[in-house]
């Protein structure tokens, strides 16, 4: 699949002349399978974890710290997930690791998690040159869009399809959400027009002429 992606890529923007942007929810196989075949074909790419999945991890480590439904917990994620969105991950870590020392054993569990999370995925959370640089950081409009154009028609009670059908189904949901179905409708009946009157008959319309 990772090697799919990258020759859709590729053939979308064979010269590479913009930076590729590769946005994951830090997962050990995903990031070692991405790294491998960016170096296999000579590709340099940015790693960019989703921000959504660090707020998670946080959310996690404030329950570690926080009574339920501590008001303070949302207080306390949010100065932290600033302070990442700011390029300040080391700092995040090192604050944390303090907290983690003076809180007790078995409680320790998410932030514990967060703590290695952050540590482990360090070069991918400079959120603060992604923004820079106008880059996203979050999946969401990608996962949108997977739900809205593939889930919500395919993913029915009951329904089975084949490769071929959905690949055509999905075509044409992709054209509609797109606003071109008008006008590729319209180059469909032209080509038609040409593979079954132009091709089939032209040695006709030459002798008639």
């Amino acid at each position: 699949m990772i090697a799919k992606v990258f020759d859709h890529a590729e053939a979308r923007a064979p010269g590479h002349v913009r930076p590729w942007v590769v946005l994951v929810d830090g997962a050990r196989h995903q990031l070692d399978l991405i790294t491998a075949e960016a170096a296999r074909r000579g590709i340099g790419v940015h790693i960019v974890i989703d921000f959504v999945h660090v707020l998670e991890r946080l959310w996690a480590a404030a329950w570690s710290l926080h009574p339920p439904a501590a008001p303070a917990a949302e207080d306390w994620v949010a100065g932290h997930a600033l302070a990442l969105l700011a390029g300040r991950t080391g700092h995040v870590i090192t604050a944390l690791s303090g907290q983690a020392a003076t809180t007790a054993a078995h409680r320790r569990d998410g932030i514990d998690a967060c703590i290695r999370y952050l540590t482990n995925n360090l070069k991918h959370l400079r959120y603060d040159q992604a923004l820079e640089a106008g880059w996203p950081i979050a999946t969401g409009v990608i996962e949108g869009a997977c739900r809205h154009l593939i889930a919500d028609r395919f993913d029915l009670a009951g329904a089975r399809w084949g490769l071929a059908g959905a690949e055509a189904v999905l075509q044409l949901r992709a054209l509609i959400a797109n606003g071109h179905l008008d006008e590729y409708w319209h180059f469909h009946r032209a080509r038609q027009h040409e593979r079954v009157h132009q091709n089939d008959y032209q040695d006709g319309y030459s002798l008639t002429a």
